[in-house]
């Protein structure tokens, strides 16, 4: 089991969510806690973070060892990477 650090500017970006749209992300941000076999996760060319696949959405994060840091989550479009 791994633990999750969201950070305050993924927080703010969640709030700004739906509360329907806001819990579907957290629960699919708690099966990263089974890293690494997690489903709809990409690792992102030219950086060292990944992408989870949530609907509509996107959440970046990155691994540090037993530690999964989720830095951004935001709505899929041509800007979202």
């Amino acid at each position: 089991m791994n633990a999750l650090e969201i950070t305050k500017k993924a927080y703010k970006q969640i709030g700004k969510f739906s509360k329907e749209d806001a819990r579907a992300i957290y629960a699919a941000l708690e099966t990263l806690r089974d890293w690494p076999d997690c489903r709809n996760v990409k690792s992102l060319t030219a950086r060292e973070d990944y992408r989870l696949r949530i609907g509509d959405f996107r959440a970046i994060f990155e691994v540090e060892g037993k530690t999964i840091r989720i830095t951004e989550v935001r709505r899929r479009n041509e800007h979202t990477y």
